[in-house]
């Protein structure tokens, strides 16, 4: 079944609310070991190391100890993926880097806020954002812009389920 436009237009609203880049947060969540609490000089990374951290060389000697060890144990698991793969982490790492603080600030709520939504919800947001990928680029740019241009509380109302049947398309009033 093909959900109504207003739906699947309330989901994008709800998408683009948290943001399309929804990159890892590095610094939630490391585990307090001893070796989190060292730091850990470039210079002592190997070689995949370096290259699967490279986008943050230039600051990674002032980054916490704590999150070092939190992004030292994502490499080794991203030194296990395909070599595709692994350029689209350095990918989004490279677009972490060049955010600015209340950018990653703003990333880290929403990858909170996706993290507590319902497994159902999570499914509908993930298909809703499917479909909006697959809309051609003068589309998509489109819906951007109009959901760009809407009032924080007609966005807020798009991204509450109950009013998900009946929230008005962008650009139809």
């Amino acid at each position: 079944m093909k959900p109504s436009r207003p739906l699947a237009c309330a989901l994008l609203g709800f998408a683009l609310g948290f943001g399309i880049s929804v990159m890892p947060a590095t610094a939630q969540q490391a585990p307090a070991t001893a070796s989190s609490t060292a730091p850990h000089p470039w210079d002592t990374l190997s070689p995949t190391q370096r290259d699967l951290l490279a986008p943050l060389q230039p600051r990674w000697n002032s980054i916490p100890p704590r999150h070092q060890a939190h992004m030292l144990e994502r490499a080794k698991r991203w030194a296990t993926f395909t070599p595709e793969k692994r350029a689209a982490v350095r990918k989004h790492l490279e677009h972490w880097e060049q955010m600015t603080p209340d950018e990653r600030r703003r990333a880290r709520d929403n990858q909170r806020k996706f993290h507590e939504l319902s497994p159902a919800q999570r499914d509908q947001l993930h298909e809703t954002f499917k479909r909006f990928q697959q809309l051609p680029p003068a589309e998509r740019d489109k819906l951007l812009r109009e959901w760009r241009a809407l009032p924080p509380k007609q966005r807020l109302r798009w991204s509450m389920p109950a009013s998900a049947g009946s929230a008005p398309v962008p650009g139809t009033r």
